[in-house]
C-alpha cells in the first residue's frame, strides 16, 4: 500500500468521524430549540437514527445506492456490500468506505427529528428512521452519486446539498403535515403562537458543533488528500459566516432585535447551501450563496409557520429543504471550476450556458417527487395502521415520561415545560 493511499485512508475515516460528531450536534440543536419535557425523546430518536440506520445501511441501503451503474436502483450487493467492485474501494478501503457513506445516511435521516418534535410516538419515528435509510435515501442517493440518470447527465451534489438535506428536509415537511401542529401552536383564528425552546445554549453549542463537523462532511468528500481541500474548506466556513450575518442583519431589521434562534439557523443555512457547490463555487460565490440561503431560511421560516401552518419546531423544513434547493441551483449559476481546462465546470454566469442550470433544476424536482412521494406513503401508512401522534395528555405532559419513563431534568424542576 502506497503512502498517498495510507494518507487517504486516514483522512476519510477522519472526516467520517467528524460527520459522525454532527449526530450530537443535531442532538444539542434539536432539544435546545424544543420543549424541556421531550429531551431525553429528542435524543433516543438521534441515537436510534444512527444505530438503525447504520445496520440497514449495511444490509441493504448501501446496495441500493452503490450496487451496480443501473439508472434508477442498485441490485446486487444485499447483505455483501464489501463484495462489491467500486473504485471507491480501492481509492480507500470497503469497509472505509461503507462507514463513510453509513454517517451521510444517518445525518439525512436525523435532519427529520426535529420538524416532528414533541408530539410523535417514538415507535412511529423509528420506522420512519428505518425506511429512510433502507429506501428513500439510498434510491436518490444512487441517482446523485450510484452512478444513476443524474450522475449521467452531469448533475452536480459534491456532498449532499440534494442528495442528503434536501432529502431529510422533504421528508420532514411530509411527516411535519401529516402528524400536525403541536398543541397550543395555533389559535381559532389561525394565528401562530411562538413556543420557544428551552435552551438557546444548547442550540447554540449544537450549531458550533454540527459547523466543526461539517469539514468532515465537505472537505471529507474529496475522498482523497489533495489540493482541493483548502478550497472546500474556505468555501464552506464563508458561506456559515455570510449566512448567520445575513440573518442576523436581517432579522435586526425587520424586528428591531438581532433574533439568536434565527441566527444559528442562518449559520446551517449556509453551511446547507454551500455543500453542493463546495468544490466548484469560487470564494466570492460562497459568500453569495451564503447570503441567498441566509435571505431564504429568513423568509421561509415564516411563512411555513404563519402562512402555511405547518409546526416546525426547529425550522429543519427551512433549512435542510429549502437551502438545500437554494444552493443546489446556485452551482448552475456561479459554478466556476479548473476553467480552461478538460475538467472544468462552469455555470451560467461564468459563460457555462444553461445546460447545468437545467440539470440542476430537473435533479431538484426529481427527488423532491421521490421523497415527498414515497415519505407520504410512508407517514399515511404509519398513521393509519399503527398512530404518528401521542395521546393528548403525553403530549401536555411530556414524551420523555410517558415514553420513556424519565425526566433529562429531573434533580432540577419537576414536569419542566
Amino acid at each position: 500500500m502506497e503512502m498517498q493511499q495510507l494518507a487517504d485512508i486516514v483522512w476519510v475515516f477522519l472526516a467520517a468521524c467528524l460527520v459522525m460528531f454532527m449526530q450530537p450536534g443535531f442532538a444539542m440543536v434539536e432539544t435546545g430549540f424544543t420543549r424541556a419535557k421531550n429531551a431525553g425523546n429528542i435524543i433516543m430518536k438521534n441515537f436510534v437514527d444512527f444505530m438503525v440506520g447504520s445496520v440497514l445501511f449495511l444490509c441493504v441501503g448501501f446496495a441500493v445506492m452503490f450496487g451496480g451503474d443501473g439508472a434508477f436502483i442498485g441490485t446486487s450487493g444485499f447483505f455483501n456490500s464489501t463484495s462489491l467492485s467500486l473504485e471507491q474501494f480501492d481509492a480507500v478501503t470497503p469497509e472505509l468506505f461503507i462507514f463513510f457513506q453509513t454517517v451521510f445516511c444517518a445525518t439525512a435521516a436525523t435532519i427529520v427529528s426535529g420538524a416532528v418534535a414533541g408530539r410523535t410516538k417514538f415507535t412511529a419515528y423509528c420506522i420512519c428512521s428505518a425506511f429512510v435509510s433502507l429506501i428513500i435515501y439510498p434510491v436518490s442517493g444512487h441517482w446523485i452519486w450510484g452512478g444513476g440518470w443524474l450522475s449521467q447527465m452531469g448533475f452536480i451534489d459534491f456532498a449532499g446539498s440534494t442528495a442528503v438535506h434536501s432529502v431529510g428536509g422533504w421528508v420532514a415537511l411530509m411527516g411535519a403535515v401529516m402528524v400536525g401542529p403541536r398543541i397550543g401552536k395555533y389559535n381559532k383564528d389561525g394565528s401562530a403562537n411562538a413556543i420557544p425552546g428551552h435552551s438557546l445554549t444548547l442550540g447554540a453549542l449544537g450549531v458550533f458543533i454540527l459547523w466543526f463537523a461539517w469539514f468532515g462532511f465537505n472537505c471529507g468528500s474529496t475522498l482523497a488528500v489533495n489540493g482541493d481541500i483548502g478550497h472546500i474548506a474556505m468555501t464552506t466556513n464563508l458561506a456559515a459566516c455570510a449566512g448567520g450575518l445575513t440573518v442576523m442583519f436581517f432579522t435586526w431589521l425587520r424586528y428591531g432585535k438581532p433574533d439568536v434562534s434565527m441566527t444559528l439557523n442562518g449559520v446551517l443555512a449556509g453551511l446547507v447551501g454551500i455543500t453542493a457547490g463546495c468544490q466548484v463555487i469560487t470564494l466570492w460565490g460562497a459568500l453569495l450563496v451564503g447570503l441567498i440561503c441566509g435571505i431564504t431560511v429568513s423568509l421561509l421560516v415564516p411563512f411555513i409557520d404563519a402562512r402555511l401552518k405547518i409546526d416546525d419546531p426547529v425550522g429543519a423544513i427551512s433549512v435542510h429543504g429549502g437551502c438545500g434547493v437554494m444552493g443546489t441551483l446556485l452551482v448552475g449559476l456561479l459554478a466556476n471550476y479548473a476553467p480552461g481546462t478538460e475538467d472544468a465546470v462552469t455555470g451560467l454566469l461564468y459563460g457555462g450556458g444553461s445546460s447545468l442550470l437545467g440539470v440542476q433544476l430537473l435533479g431538484i424536482i426529481a427527488v423532491a417527487a421521490w421523497a415527498l412521494v414515497t415519505s407520504g406513503v410512508m407517514f399515511f401508512i404509519i398513521k393509519k395502521f399503527h398512530g404518528l401522534r401521542v395521546p393528548r395528555v403525553v403530549e401536555i405532559e411530556g414524551l420523555d415520561v410517558h415514553e420513556h419513563g424519565c425526566e433529562a431534568y429531573a434533580d432540577f424542576v419537576s414536569r419542566i415545560q
